[in-house]
């Protein structure tokens, strides 16, 4: 777990944000300085977020606010849904967990159990 940020969140922002890009080394370093201001009440885990911006340099511009993204796919080939990171003026905004599925449910730990292999 990064500070207070719950294990779930920090370890999918982690697989999502993976790789050498500038905007993902950026938006990584931003992770130990988040935190969840709230949470989907549907019980999604979708994530919103609370980041001090004076702590942290914004990631490089980018054209959209949508900044990464992963289908959860699970053993049997079944893709009930996915989660996407998105960014504001540089800075972490939140992380959403979308469903597909009318008899899976797609969850931010169903993300991370699969994601996280």
């Amino acid at each position: 777990m990064t500070g207070d940020l719950p294990s779930d969140v920090a370890d999918v922002l982690g697989v999502l944000l993976d790789g050498d890009d500038p905007v993902h080394v950026a938006l990584r370093a931003q992770i130990p300085h988040l935190r969840v201001s709230e949470r989907c009440t549907c019980g999604c885990g979708t994530a919103y977020f609370d980041l001090d911006t004076t702590a942290v340099q914004p990631a490089p511009a980018t054209p959209s606010i949508l900044i990464a993204d992963a289908q959860i796919c699970l053993e049997n080939g079944d893709c009930p849904g996915e989660v996407l990171v998105f960014a504001q003026g540089g800075y972490l905004s939140w992380l959403e967990v979308c469903s597909w599925s009318d008899t899976t449910e797609v969850t931010l730990a169903l993300a991370q159990r699969v994601l996280c292999r």
